[in-house]
């Protein structure tokens, strides 16, 4: 055997036969105090092998509960972070409660539940990443701390990059898409994960938005990216190909998501039904949906249908004119709706009233025309 081989073999014996050394203190303390699972606590305790004492544990604990935190916001934060335990104080753990307090504006229990819920930015350099990308957010957000504290608790990983290699990034990117002041606000509130995205995957989707008619300086590009960055690509196939089985050609519906870029996230099942309702239901012509496609986003059991039934009891009354519009009845609030179409026709009101709420969906309006 040569000398390779000889340290070799040495080496794999000496690593086979060592035990894997474990902290059977922290191992209990944890079961004890923050109701750990046997496993998970073994799980830690290899991980923090040289833990012999409470001491650093219970002055972590003690920090907490002065800053809010109740026990159940401390065994969170120790479940998901156990290395918080081990954290020095006045290095690592006062300046990032600091910074919590400061720049989100969180005290006392409400500053326990958000970082209980958000553990893991106890692990993220205050420095390098906390700080920066905090400061770039709150800029686009106008200040807006109650704002970043809800963007945080949907995408905590935005804090988690480093600004130069991702943040900054993505917003120089969008900006060159005329993305910029509120519609940048709008993507961090509604999308914040575009902003961590890889700079090819939201190129890529930006010129996907151009392709469908989306132009960078529109103001509409802004509403085309979110729709698109929703929905995977067998997703979009999927609900063209429902406008297309009802006589629409792609360029048609191309038009319509233009008009009404949230129109795409609207359910395959619910444009279908609609889609249905308006052509072969109620015989709408397919140029009404081209001109006003937001017609689709409106909700058919909750809005459309029972008014539509609403208006065909007042039409079989002979109490409605013949030029209402049924499109215009579609786009009133609510309260507009009850007010001109029920309220206003007292004797039939609580018959119009059962129609809206569902119970007449059915009704044969020609019967009750005979009775009258």
């Amino acid at each position: 055997m040569n000398f390779t081989k000889l340290l070799i073999s040495t080496f794999s014996t000496s690593s086979s036969s060592s035990p894997t050394r474990t902290s059977h203190f922290l191992a209990n303390y944890l079961m004890k105090n923050f109701n750990f699972s046997e496993p998970r606590a073994l799980s830690a305790s290899k991980r923090f092998w040289w833990a012999k004492n409470p001491d650093n544990i219970e002055t972590v604990v003690t920090l907490l509960k002065q800053h809010g935190f109740s026990d159940a916001h401390i065994e969170s934060t120790v479940k998901t972070t156990p290395q918080i335990l081990f954290a020095k104080i006045n290095k690592t753990l006062i300046p990032k409660l600091k910074f919590f307090q400061e720049n989100l504006g969180l005290r006392d229990s409400d500053l326990g539940l958000f970082l209980s819920k958000n553990a893991t930015l106890f692990t993220q350099s205050l420095e390098r990443k906390l700080i920066p990308n905090t400061e770039i957010l709150l800029k686009i957000l106008s200040g807006d701390r109650k704002a970043l504290i809800w963007i945080i608790g949907k995408c905590k990983w935005i804090l988690y990059k480093f600004p130069k290699s991702s943040l900054l990034v993505n917003i120089g990117l969008l900006e060159k898409y005329g993305i910029v002041g509120s519609q940048l606000s709008m993507i961090v509130k509604s999308r914040p994960i575009l902003l961590v995205l890889e700079e090819s995957k939201l190129c890529d989707l930006c010129r996907e938005v151009e392709r469908m008619g989306f132009s960078s300086k529109s103001r509409m590009f802004v509403h085309g990216l979110l729709t698109l960055s929703c929905m995977s690509s067998e997703t979009i196939r999927n609900k063209l190909e429902v406008f297309q089985s009802f006589g629409y050609s792609k360029e048609e519906c191309v038009g319509m998501f233009r008009k009404a870029p949230g129109m795409p996230r609207v359910s395959v099942e619910k444009l279908r039904l609609g889609l249905e309702f308006f052509l072969k239901g109620i015989g709408f012509e397919r140029d009404v949906l081209l001109r006003m496609p937001r017609l689709l986003m409106y909700s058919m059991e909750k809005r459309v249908i029972p008014r539509y039934f609403v208006l065909e009891i007042l039409k079989s009354k002979k109490l409605l004119k013949r030029n209402t519009s049924f499109v215009n009845v579609i786009q009133l609030s609510e309260d507009e709706f009850l007010d001109k179409y029920i309220s206003k026709y007292r004797d039939n009101a609580e018959e119009l009233l059962i129609a809206y709420k569902g119970g007449l969906a059915n009704v044969d309006t020609s019967e009750e025309s005979d009775r009258e």
